[in-house]
Order: structure tokens, then sequence, then C-alpha cells
């Protein structure tokens, strides 16, 4: 388990503000036009964009071998609860709109969308699904990225917090997920570490 472990925290990856998310986890981009420009979407617009894509984003995060990503989370998650009600870009995840799932453990506590206090049990697991638009309106895949909260004591350099990503083509991505992901998401260190989608589109 404890090389298992590492091989999480070595390999695994949820970049906030990460460049290298910016190409390398793309893929050519679909036919779902939007009508506006993405800074001038309202969450309507994204959620219909959202409808058209997002078949195809979950049919490109199963392909292949998931390798140190587990395979159930990446099959099952869009049978989890959903926190978000459309679409949102919180400036985060280089500005791509996130879609924000939890699983039946932490479901409980995440929803409380609690600002201090927040402890999260150990087997939560959070997914955010993640897309960009174009200068043409089109709908461009980005990558999937997952939090999973280890037991007590596992992970202590990341408040026993596991960061994935896997690539809109389906391949686990490898950054360092203490420079890449837990510095960025110790900002929100009151909040279990975790960040929530945009006040106007939780889910109630």
């Amino acid at each position: 388990m404890k090389a298992l472990s590492t091989r999480l925290l070595l390999l695994g990856g949820i970049g906030l503000f990460v460049a290298a998310c910016q190409t390398s986890n793309t893929t050519q981009a679909t036919n779902c036009d939007s009508v506006n420009a993405a800074n001038d979407m309202s969450y309507a617009d994204a959620q219909k964009v959202y409808e058209c894509i997002s078949g195809k984003m979950h049919a490109g995060y199963v392909k292949g071998k998931k390798r140190w990503v587990p395979a159930s989370i990446v099959n099952n998650y869009p049978n989890w609860t959903k926190a978000s009600t459309a679409p949102a870009n919180p400036g985060f995840h280089s500005d791509r709109f996130l879609v924000t799932y939890v699983n039946d453990i932490g479901k409980a506590e995440y929803l409380k969308f609690a600002d201090e206090g927040v402890n999260m049990p150990a087997g939560s697991v959070l997914v955010k699904e993640s897309f960009s638009v174009n200068k043409k309106g089109e709908a461009v895949p980005g990558p999937l990225f997952i939090m999973q909260k280890a037991a007590a004591g596992k992970s202590p350099r990341t408040a026993d917090w596991y960061y994935m990503m896997d690539s809109a083509k389906g391949v686990p991505q490898g950054v360092n997920v203490y420079q890449a992901c837990h510095q960025c998401h110790s900002g929100f260190e009151t909040q279990d570490y975790m960040g929530y989608p945009v006040e106007e589109v939780r889910a109630q």
C-alpha cells in the first residue's frame, strides 16, 4: 500500500494553474458550438454545451489503461452525485469550465459547502470534468481531475489527499502533485483543501 501511495503522489495530477495541462490534454474540437465566446457565456449557455459534449468527454476518459488512476472511478463517476448544476469557470484549472461529482462517501460533507471545519472522510472522491471553448465557439474536452482522500497519515505532505489526472484521450498524466496541485489547494485549508463550484451553480 505504501508503494501504491508513493506512485500516486509522484504520478497523479490535478494541477491548478498548470501550464502543462493547457496543451497536452486536449483533443480535437467537437461540433458542440456555443453562440457566445467563452467570456460571454451564461451558465445556461455552458450547460447546453456540456449536454452536447459530456458523452464524448466520458468516452474519451475511459479509453486505454489507467495504470495508477483507478479505472472504477473513471468508469463510474457519472453515476455519482453532481455537485454543480451547470459548468462554470472559477479561474482555476487553466480557465476551463468544470463540472464536479462527489461519491457517496464524501457527498454529505462536501455538499455543505462549508468555509471552515471541513473534514472529509477517508474514501471520499471528487471528480471534475473539464472543457474549454475555443475562439470559434467550439467545445474542446479537457482533462478529468480527481481528488481521493486516503486514510489518516497515508500522505501527510498532501493532507492525505491523492491527486490524479486523466487526459481527454484517457491517458493518465504524471506531474509533481505537491508543487502542481497541493500547494495551490493549500489556499483552501479550512475546507479540507477542496475547491467548490462557484456559488451560483452549487447543487442545493
